[in-house]
């Protein structure tokens, strides 16, 4: 299992005085409110960050960080996520699994017989739907809902599905 996870992608700055935009990638965006501090991965070293200030634009988050006091301290990292450590995350429900946690994961069959490997989650809004990359028919898409997800391990990095008749061709 992952032991960071992305909360938000910097998108870009906001005004001269080190505030950037960032897209979150967490299904509660108020979150960052209650947070003290993120990961920046500037894809060689992992940077903590103190946040100083949270505001609400639109879809985005307006993040202030402590002693990133200029546009140009901050401007390379756009595009770079922000990540938490896994025991600052938000606690999940039965049933519920961060989406780290299921990329890659082996998908079998009821049966047992392997049927691929979860490559990415769609979320929809309804619910959410499994993108499976399988030998025979590309790439499968399963809706996560309790008639196909039959049990999801992930320990063992294995979800077992059931194929509903016209999933697959």
């Amino acid at each position: 299992m992952e032991q960071f996870l992305q909360v938000g992608v910097i998108s870009s700055t906001h005004g001269i005085r080190g505030e950037v935009k960032v897209f979150p990638t967490t299904d509660e965006k108020t979150r960052f409110q209650e947070l003290k501090e993120v990961i920046l991965d500037t894809g060689k070293e992992q940077m903590t960050l103190e946040i100083e200030n949270v505001r609400y634009f639109k879809q985005m988050v307006i993040l202030k960080f402590r002693g990133i006091d200029n546009i140009n301290d901050i401007e390379r990292y756009k595009g770079r996520p922000l990540l938490v450590a896994r025991e600052d995350a938000v606690p999940l429900d039965e049933n519920e699994y961060y989406i780290a946690d299921l990329i890659g994961m082996d998908v079998v069959t009821e049966d047992g017989s392997c049927f691929g490997r979860l490559s990415d989650v769609m979320e929809t809004g309804a619910n959410d739907v499994y993108i499976i990359q399988t030998e025979k028919q590309g790439e499968v898409l399963i809706p996560a809902i309790r008639e196909c997800i039959l049990d999801v391990d992930p320990e063992k990095r294995q979800m077992k599905i059931h194929l509903m008749k016209g999933l697959i061709q």
